[in-house]
């Protein structure tokens, strides 16, 4: 995995939490300024008033969404900051893990099959059932004489996507045009409004595995080293990749049911950030969850604003962003012969 860079390794203590301070500074910051941005210019007097049309689009239609979006993008960052050295790979994402695949698929199935009033209250809970039972068939499909191997954890996952999306294409294929246009628009990516209680539950389901990631964050620096070195050192290497596939499937798989399939934001936003601040993971995951916050926010602002009445799918921004990046990351590590 990456070596700290020169500049991050003259960092101390004290500046590295002041690094931390700052970027909830810019989440705070970030997540205001997304609640106040749309097609409509708020008043920010007349979003603290009692009563008004400005602060029930603030409290009712923008906070819910801008939180959504911060909490999806943290999650997303964090999965992905544990799973490169976890897997050893730098360009590891939580999309490889099938977790987004198995959702997706099931949330097409719920929108092929079910009336479409029952959509908004189904379709979201088919697609965590989805992502739990595909992070769970990719996990068993993954052990080696009882041992996960990255590698092929690698391989099974992103053999089951492949599966995954040639069955999706099958049911867009078979159902009517409303259908497969409302299966289209999910497969992008999407941040919509949802009630405060499900907005709690998702940000409890994300603390819980942001938590249990956090305490395997020494683990996490010693799995980067090699397995051998890792195991010499002490590191059970089952239990600690079975609790980290474990919290991030069940971060991943929460948000995506919510959300659709958004990527690239665990690939992009740990690489910028370990450059940053090194690759310590006791900071380098509770940044990546601000981080992430902080970009979802900011790319969800886009996509309200940039066709403004009408706006299009943050996955779609997330994607313009990351692809480039992607083949950057590919590249790079081509040419240097090893791991980022």
């Amino acid at each position: 995995m990456t070596s700290r860079t020169p500049s991050a390794a003259r960092l101390t203590r004290t500046e590295l939490r002041t690094s931390l301070l700052l970027l909830m500074v810019a989440t705070f910051v970030t997540c205001i300024a997304g609640a106040l941005t749309g097609a409509v210019t708020l008043d920010l007097g007349q979003v603290w008033s009692v009563a008004g049309t400005d602060r029930t689009i603030f409290l009712q239609v923008r906070l819910p969404r801008v939180l959504l979006a911060a909490t999806v993008g943290g999650a997303l960052a964090v999965a992905g900051a544990a799973l490169q050295p976890t897997l050893r790979n730098p360009l590891a994402s939580p999309d490889i893990i099938g977790v987004s695949g198995g959702a997706a698929l099931a949330a097409v199935f719920a929108l092929a099959v079910l009336p479409s009033g029952l959509g908004q209250y189904f379709v979201p809970m088919a697609a965590f059932v989805g992502a739990a039972s595909s992070s769970a068939l990719v996990y068993r499909l993954s052990l080696v004489h009882g041992r996960l191997e990255p590698y092929t954890q690698i391989l099974v996952g992103v053999i089951f996507n492949t599966f995954a999306a040639s069955l999706i294409l099958l049911v867009s294929a078979v159902v009517d045009m409303s259908r497969t246009q409302s299966i289209v628009f999910w497969l992008m990516g999407g941040i919509a409004v949802h009630p405060y209680p499900v907005l709690a539950l998702v940000a409890a389901l994300v603390g819980i595995g942001t938590a249990v990631l956090v305490r395997e964050a020494r683990t996490l620096d010693l799995l980067s080293l090699g397995d051998e070195t890792a195991e010499h050192l002490g590191v059970d290497l089952g239990q600690s990749r079975r609790r980290v596939f474990a919290a991030a499937s069940l971060m991943v798989g929460a948000v995506v049911a919510l959300t659709g399939v958004i990527t690239f934001v665990g690939l992009i936003v740990p690489h910028l950030l370990r450059r940053i601040l090194g690759s310590d993971n006791r900071l380098l995951l509770p940044a990546s969850l601000f981080g992430g916050a902080t970009f979802l926010v900011l790319c969800d602002a886009i996509a309200r604003t940039a066709i403004r009445p009408a706006e299009l799918p943050v996955g779609a921004i997330t994607a313009m962003a990351g692809g480039p990046f992607f083949i950057y990351l590919l590249r790079r590590s081509a040419s240097a012969g090893r791991d980022l």
